[in-house]
């Protein structure tokens, strides 16, 4: 894909979203450039976090955030990443998320999760009939609760296409990357990874 213009990549948080489930993607994308390339003139995504209300959110291990933008004030959306953490089991049953995340997914040209995000997108829908994964302890209860969808272990990334779910926590990182190197090539995501000092072995 040729750079004609810098992609917006929509990351939801929530309370008790995990820490590294939004912020690692976020670092991928915020520092992600093509092959060699260092200027912020020259980034390929603009990340921002978006939550339910303008409030502080309270992450795990009591890390507050700031959001930059409300799911009723944000800009158009390019990507859509739905993290994970304790926080899903309760904001899985907020249909005003819910439906958000649907709506957005009608708009992104990708959709995607980490960890126990995994269950959003569930609730949505947006996963049926298709391959998914999550964090590995939440395997078996997204098998129970979802039976039409057909959960792989083992793995970090499962690319649907439109739809990119990724395992726990960490692998928000490997995720990432995968949708850099979609989007812009291998040499990008591997520079990527170059920058951000992380070990890929995609």
């Amino acid at each position: 894909m040729s750079q004609t213009s810098v992609l917006t990549v929509g990351i939801l948080i929530f309370n008790e979203v995990e820490v590294l489930d939004f912020c690692g993607p976020f670092e991928v994308f915020s520092v992600a450039r093509l092959a060699g390339q260092h200027s912020d003139a020259q980034q390929l995504f603009r990340a921002v976090t978006i939550a339910e209300t303008d409030d502080i959110v309270t992450c795990r291990g009591d890390l507050l955030v700031k959001p930059h933008a409300t799911i009723e004030h944000h800009p158009p959306l390019d990507i859509l990443v739905v993290p994970g953490g304790q926080g899903t089991r309760k904001e899985m049953h907020n249909q005003r998320l819910v439906d958000w995340i649907k709506q957005q997914d009608q708009r992104t040209q990708l959709t995607t999760s980490v960890c126990t995000g995994a269950f959003l997108l569930a609730e949505g829908g947006l996963l049926s009939e298709h391959r998914a994964t999550t964090h590995w302890g939440s395997i078996q209860w997204m098998r129970d609760t979802y039976p039409q969808i057909s959960i792989l272990d083992d793995v970090r990334v499962v690319d649907e296409g439109r739809i990119i779910t990724s395992a726990g926590i960490s692998a928000g990182i490997d995720m990432s990357l995968h949708v850099v190197e979609r989007l812009y090539g291998r040499e990008a995501a591997a520079w990527t990874a170059r920058r951000m000092e992380y070990d890929w072995r995609a």
